[in-house]
C-alpha cells in the first residue's frame, strides 16, 4: 500500500444472514413461526430480531468491521420495509428482486404518500447502543460506527407498480416514474434528516435499479438531487454527514462518468458484476471515495486475497477521495451464515495484504 493513500476502513455493505445454526437465529425462527400462528405477540417478534440484531453486529465487529450495519435483520425485503411505512402505500404481489432467490411485496400508491414516522431510526438508535455494549477489539478504539441503510427513492419508485389492483379487479391510482421517485424522494429526504438528528454521520443509499435502466437517468438524477439537499441542510445546521451511494447487480462501468458527477460523498461498487469498472477507474480515476466491493456477496467461493489486494492496490492512486471502504459486492442475505462471516474475515487479510503484513 503507497504512503500517502485515503485511508481504509473495512465496511459492511447492508445485510447479514438470519438464518444459521446459532441458537438466536433459532430462536428468531421459531418466533416468526409461532407469530404467523399467533401463538406470540409482536412484542416476542421485536425481542427475537433485537436478538439476533445484537449477534449479527457482534459477528461484523469480530471479523474485523469498523463500520458496521443493523444486518437489516428486521427487514423482509428491501422495498416493502419501507413502503409499508408510507401512508397511502399499499402491498401487492410478491416479485425476485433482481433475479435474486429474494422476494419483495410490490407497492403501489392508492393516494398522495406521506411519511408516517420515523421509518428506520429506531434500528438504528438500537444499533448503536448493541455496538456500544459489545468490548472494543484492540486498536479500533474510537473507529467502529453504525451505518444505516435506505434503499434509493428510484429503486422504490421503479419496483413500485404504476397502479394498484382493487379488490373487484379494476385499475386503482395511476402514478409515473417520475412522480413516483420524487414522491420517495421527498419521503427519505426526511427520513435522511431524522437520522441525523439521531447521530447518524454517514448513511447508505441503494439504488441497483438505474444500472439496468440508464435511460431513466434524469428522473434518478432528480432524485438523488433531493436527498443531498436534505444533507446539505443537515451539514449546514453544523452536523456532519456523508451519503454513499450504492449499486449492484449489474455493470456500472457504462455509466461510471455519470456516477461520479452525482452530488454524493461516496461512491459504492459491485466489482463482481462490473469486469471493465476496475481498468476504468485505473484509467480515469475518481473524484470521490470509492466503497470498493471485490468480494462477492451472492457466491460461497472465496476470494483470493492476495489477487483482491493487487486490485485495489491499482486503484489507491487514482482515488481523489479521503476514504476507501473495503467490503462485500452486496449484502449478505443470499449466503449462509458461516460463509458470510468468512467473507467479511477475508477483507481483513485484504487489508492485511495491502499493508504488506500478511503471514500468508
Amino acid at each position: 500500500m503507497r504512503s500517502g493513500s485515503p485511508s481504509i476502513r473495512l465496511s459492511s455493505t447492508g445485510s447479514y444472514p438470519r438464518a444459521s445454526d446459532s441458537p438466536e437465529s433459532r430462536l428468531l425462527e421459531r418466533t416468526i413461526a409461532s407469530f404467523d400462528r399467533g401463538e406470540r405477540t409482536s412484542a416476542d417478534l421485536l425481542d427475537a430480531q433485537n436478538t439476533v440484531t445484537r449477534h449479527a453486529i457482534a459477528e461484523q465487529v469480530k471479523a474485523g468491521l469498523e463500520i458496521v450495519t443493523d444486518g437489516l435483520i428486521r427487514w423482509n425485503d428491501p422495498v416493502s420495509h419501507l413502503a409499508a411505512k408510507i401512508d397511502n402505500v399499499s402491498l401487492q404481489d410478491s416479485l425476485p428482486f433482481f433475479g435474486t432467490q429474494k422476494l419483495f411485496r410490490q407497492p403501489f400508491f392508492s393516494g398522495k404518500p406521506v411519511r408516517r414516522g420515523a421509518m428506520i431510526v429506531d434500528e438504528y438508535s438500537f444499533a448503536r447502543n448493541a455496538l456500544g455494549h459489545l468490548p472494543t477489539p484492540p486498536g479500533k478504539a474510537g473507529k467502529l460506527g453504525v451505518k444505516p441503510v435506505l434503499t434509493g427513492p428510484y429503486t422504490l419508485a421503479k419496483l413500485s407498480a404504476s397502479e394498484g389492483r382493487s379488490t373487484n379487479g379494476t385499475s386503482g391510482h395511476h402514478t409515473s416514474l417520475e412522480q413516483r421517485a420524487h414522491a420517495y424522494a421527498e419521503i427519505i429526504a426526511q427520513e435522511i434528516d431524522a437520522l441525523a438528528q439521531s447521530g447518524a454521520h454517514l448513511i447508505q443509499i441503494d439504488e441497483p435499479a438505474i444500472l439496468a435502466h440508464p435511460d431513466d437517468w434524469a428522473i434518478f438524477e432528480s432524485a438523488i438531487a433531493v436527498l443531498a439537499a436534505s444533507r446539505d441542510k443537515v451539514k449546514k445546521s453544523g452536523r456532519r454527514l456523508d451519503l454513499a451511494l450504492y449499486t449492484y447487480f449489474a455493470d456500472a462501468a457504462p455509466v461510471y462518468e455519470k456516477l461520479i458527477t452525482l452530488p454524493v460523498d461516496i461512491l459504492g461498487f459491485d466489482f463482481t458484476c462490473s469486469p471493465e469498472l476496475l481498468e476504468t477507474i485505473a484509467s480515469d480515476g475518481s473524484p470521490k471515495s470509492l466503497a470498493l466491493g471485490f468480494v462477492d456477496g451472492c457466491t460461497s467461493q472465496m476470494e483470493d486475497s492476495a489477487e483482491v489486494a493487487k486490485c485495489i492496490d491499482r486503484l489507491l492512486p487514482k482515488i481523489g477521495g479521503d476514504q476507501i471502504f473495503l467490503g462485500t459486492s452486496c449484502g449478505l442475505e443470499y449466503l449462509s451464515a458461516d460463509v458470510a462471516f468468512a467473507k467479511l474475515a477475508l477483507l481483513t487479510t485484504v487489508l492485511a495484504e495491502l499493508a504488506g503484513t500478511s503471514k500468508a
